[in-house]
């Protein structure tokens, strides 16, 4: 019998024990179920036949119509620092991503070596110089996928990146339009109070004269003191409002707050254009929803780690091969005084660990059901997102029908009042309250826009950025 096949017979029972003892592998996991969304939302928008279209570019904000919000956007995009860091997290994962599939390919290097010294020999000693170069190259053999699998996930990770880069990129949109639709209620809320307080200071100078010719009391002339000082206090506060606003707006359009200013609106109405969304939305939008696919992509990573962990009981194969050359003299060094070369293969499989091999898959196992139960968090806070945006819209539409009358009421209790005050009917702390219960419901119904703006906004954000099917 030749020698290489007594070689064979020799380490087949190693190699049948190594390759038994990793199908000895254990059983696979089974995760909780998956939430299964319903038909439809619970909270259904009455049908319209002026919905608006949604971009196709994903520039959902455009459907408001407002230059000044495009371009605020466009801003953002540009600047803003939380976009940037998820673009920079983006990166990171495609790199993890090339260096798990460069584990995949043969790995080759080249080395040199040099040194000095002394060779001793009985009596004397001489000078000694060795220098050598070499080639080496090595190939784990992936028979049983782990680092294809390590690819996998590398590659799941990346898109779950990806997925909250573009969760992040809308959520700041989101918050800009938000912030600038509050910002614009607020320009026309400070117009009413500015507007009043003007009216206000014609009537205090009105009574401070009939109160210099003893027509009316010191009293009156006191309420009307009162009632000027206590608005220009609200019109204060809406400014101080009004600032804060403005900063928070530079910072997500990337700027210092004190590089940063809007002009007013000039009292334009804040929600004059907003789109209409249809009824009927399927809750199957939510599949495009980028913290639903991220939440999704990681559990898909989490379950191919899960199976890299079962590939640790199966033996791993590792080829190498070398060449080089050695001398003691530089100009010798590639004439081939000393040359060496080798190829080799390793085989090899841990029989006994103490259960780290089985800790590994259980603590895999356990970072698979976390990710699959923040997957399905995920789902439920999604279906509970786009429902509470629906429902704010359907009792936010009501409550305006409401307060419009209630503008409508107060405006016309003013103009009577004032009315009976001029004839003497009524006294002036009556003509007072009219103006004051005026005030309160238009600036009621100015608030109550920018709270249809933002749950238009919020709507359009929990929906992945729009409504369609896509």
């Amino acid at each position: 019998m030749k020698v290489h096949s007594m070689i064979k017979l020799r380490f087949l029972p190693l190699f049948t024990a190594l390759l038994l003892a990793g199908c000895a592998s254990v059983a696979e996991h089974q995760p909780a179920a998956a939430v299964v969304p319903p038909a439809v939302f619970k909270h259904q928008l009455a049908a319209t036949t002026a919905t608006a279209a949604v971009p196709a570019d994903g520039a959902w904000w455009k459907v408001f119509g407002d230059v000044q919000l495009d371009e605020l956007q466009a801003r953002a995009e540009r600047a803003n620092t939380g976009i940037q860091r998820a673009a920079a997290r983006v990166a990171q994962a495609r790199a993890v991503l090339g260096t798990a599939n460069a584990e995949r390919l043969p790995q080759i290097g080249a080395s040199a070596a040099a040194s000095r010294g002394n060779l001793a020999t009985p009596g004397r000693e001489l000078p000694s110089t060795a220098l050598s170069v070499g080639l080496g190259a090595s190939w784990e053999v992936d028979l049983f996928g782990r680092l294809a699998k390590g690819s996998d996930a590398a590659a799941f990770d990346l898109q779950a990146q990806q997925q909250q880069a573009e969760g992040l990129r809308l959520l700041v949109q989101a918050d800009v339009a938000q912030t600038y639709f509050v910002l614009r209620a607020l320009d026309e809320e400070r117009a009413l109070v500015r507007e009043t307080v003007a009216a206000y200071r014609d009537t205090l100078h009105l009574t401070e004269r009939r109160h210099a010719a003893g027509d009316v009391a010191e009293l009156d002339l006191v309420r009307v003191q009162a009632e000027v000082a206590g608005t220009e206090a609200q019109a204060l506060a809406l400014d101080r409002r009004r600032a804060q606003l403005e900063n928070a707006l530079a910072v997500l359009v990337g700027v210092a707050p004190s590089g940063f200013s809007l002009p007013e609106a000039g009292g334009r109405t804040a929600a004059a254009t907003w789109p209409a969304v249809p009824a009927g939305i399927p809750s199957r939008v939510l599949l495009r929803r980028p913290d639903v696919a991220a939440a999704q992509r990681a559990v898909q990573a989490a379950q191919t780690r899960a199976g890299i962990a079962r590939t640790a009981w199966f033996p791993e194969l590792a080829l190498t091969a070398s060449n080089g050359t050695a001398s003691g003299e530089l100009n010798q060094l590639f004439k081939g005084v000393a040359r060496s070369w080798g190829v080799g293969a390793l085989l090899s499989l841990p029989l006994f660990d103490g259960g780290r091999r089985d800790a590994a898959v259980r603590g895999a196992d356990a970072a698979w059901d976390a990710a699959d139960a923040t997957w399905r968090e995920q789902v439920l806070l999604a279906l509970q997102d786009v429902e509470d945006q629906l429902s704010a819209l359907q009792l936010l539409d009501r409550q305006a029908r409401a307060q419009t009358q209630a503008v409508d009421a107060a405006t016309r209790a003013t103009t009577l009042s004032g009315t009976r005050y001029r004839n003497g009917l009524v006294s002036q702390l009556e003509l007072l309250d009219a103006r004051r219960s005026e005030l309160a419901n238009r600036r009621q119904a100015v608030q109550l826009q920018a709270a249809q703006a933002q749950a238009t906004v919020g709507l359009i954000r929990a929906l992945g950025g729009g409504w369609g099917a896509g």
